[in-house]
């Protein structure tokens, strides 16, 4: 009965925020719970394969930084938790809300608000898509560098709350590289900047730094001030191509013996090819048994191809200097993933990283998990900085239930990741833990760290109002 009352409680309470809501905002954009929301219950990499039937949260869109304010305020007075959301494309949760939770949206907060061509920065708004800002900085001669291969969809704001890297990271860094500061919205309403406008700054604690990658915890982010850099001279694409995949991810080694800095550095392994190919029609399994994909950029191309081709074919690879045509191709064929989900077969993606002088060690550890838990497990990485996707999948019985994975999958991925840690490695590189990996922090970071972490959470939101579950 009174987990009937406190239901009722709950449900009664997101009414009221929305019924105050459309009053005092008649111009702002929200949804009430219904089944029509329930796709803001997910995010992209915990959406159900068949669409669910229940009610989803209420969604509000503001579209300015004192409505994203006011709409916190009043959450508060009715207690209601809010998720903080962006396009919804991430991996781990980390937007998935429940129907007695107010989704806030930063949809709608998207404005490129300034560019500023001699300091080398722009302030946009979280809404703002990432390929977007870059179209409007290019005219400029500028480029915005972090970019995950969901840069066409997924939001500044969303790249911040996960300090998502990319594939050109390994030169330029990762999202925290870019950022000069933020503007977050605390439990309270309260509007405060971290960080600085400029390139240098030591004033206090860095809190700009512990905002990203803290998932919305701690704020929400209504706006950033980032870093931009001047578009490299000439970009050159190299392929180089391995019997198979080991000696593929051996031969990763060979760049870090070179003067060469490549700007991308990404590894396909065998079966992923295959994957491509049967997705996308083309041979790139003909080519070769794996693939080291690399961009070079700035200037001395030639010289930079020199070094690098002499020492990727002592190592045994295949160099191809591709044209602008081909190498573009390739990149976007990279960019697509693996072609898409197999209906026939369970599947399960991780987001690990090692470091990168264990990057061999890492695949020759999926026969071994191949055999234990008879699965198939296959991986793409950023081979730059020691990150990779697996995917461990499994063929769908005839006759079992496709929306009940086979717990061999959660098992081997298990498995995986303790691997990886004992190897220097991490639980997540750039995708975040979310409400779907949060029970696997315990297994890298210490309790003492655990504690910090959450009293740090405490003292930016003491009744845990934002994105509650999530993380830590």
């Amino acid at each position: 009965m009174a987990a009937n009352s406190n239901l009722k409680s709950k449900t009664d309470s997101i009414e009221l925020l929305v019924t105050e809501l459309v009053t005092e905002f008649p111009e702002l954009k929200i949804a009430p719970p219904s089944v029509d929301t329930s796709e803001y219950s997910y995010d992209t990499g915990t959406t159900p394969k068949i669409k669910s039937q229940t009610s989803g949260p209420a969604v509000v869109w503001p579209t300015s930084v004192p409505q994203v304010q006011e709409i916190i305020r009043a959450a508060a007075r009715y207690d209601v938790k809010i998720i903080p959301r962006g396009e919804g494309s991430g991996l781990s949760g980390g937007a998935a809300a429940t129907s007695d939770q107010l989704v806030l949206s930063t949809q709608l907060l998207n404005s490129i608000v300034e560019i500023n061509v001699d300091d080398e920065l722009a302030v946009v708004e979280a809404g703002v898509i990432n390929s977007e800002l870059n179209e409007r900085v290019q005219p400029h001669g500028l480029f915005y560098a972090p970019d995950p291969a969901s840069w066409t969809i997924s939001s500044i704001g969303g790249n911040v709350a996960t300090n998502a890297g990319g594939l050109r990271c390994v030169k330029y860094g990762v999202t925290r590289e870019s950022v000069l500061s933020l503007d977050l919205v605390l439990a309270d309403g309260e509007l405060i900047t971290v960080g600085q406008r400029t390139l240098k700054g030591v004033t206090g604690l860095d809190l700009r730094s512990l905002v990203i990658g803290s998932e919305g915890i701690l704020g929400i982010v209504v706006r950033a001030t980032v870093r931009l850099r001047p578009i490299p001279a000439a970009r050159k694409t190299v392929s180089v191509w391995f019997p198979d995949t080991l000696s593929g991810a051996a031969g990763l080694s060979a760049i870090s013996r070179t003067p060469v800095r490549p700007s991308i550095i990404e590894f396909i392994d065998g079966p992923t090819l295959s994957n491509i190919d049967a997705a996308s029609g083309t041979q790139l399994r003909e080519r070769g048994g794996s693939l080291i994909l690399i961009e070079l950029d700035g200037y001395g191309l030639n010289e930079q191809f020199r070094d690098l081709s002499d020492a990727l074919s002592k190592a045994g690879g295949s160099v191809v200097e591709e044209t602008a045509i081909a190498g573009e191709a390739l990149w976007e064929l990279r960019r697509s993933g693996r072609g898409g989900p197999d209906p026939r077969k369970w599947s399960l993606s991780s987001d690990i990283a090692v470091p990168r002088s264990k990057f061999k060690e890492i695949y020759a550890y999926f026969p071994t998990l191949e055999q234990k838990y008879r699965v198939e497990v296959s991986a793409l990485g950023h081979a730059g900085d020691g990150n990779l996707h697996p995917l461990i999948t499994k063929e769908i019985p005839v006759g079992a239930d496709p929306s009940i994975p086979d717990p061999a999958l959660t098992a081997a991925n298990l498995d995986l990741i303790k691997f990886a840690l004992s190897l220097g490695g991490t639980v997540t590189a750039e995708h975040g833990l979310g409400s779907a990996k949060r029970h696997l922090a315990e297994l890298e970071l210490s309790s003492r760290s655990l504690e910090i972490q959450r009293a740090i959470k405490l003292a930016f939101d003491p009744l845990s109002r934002l994105n509650p579950g999530k993380a830590i």
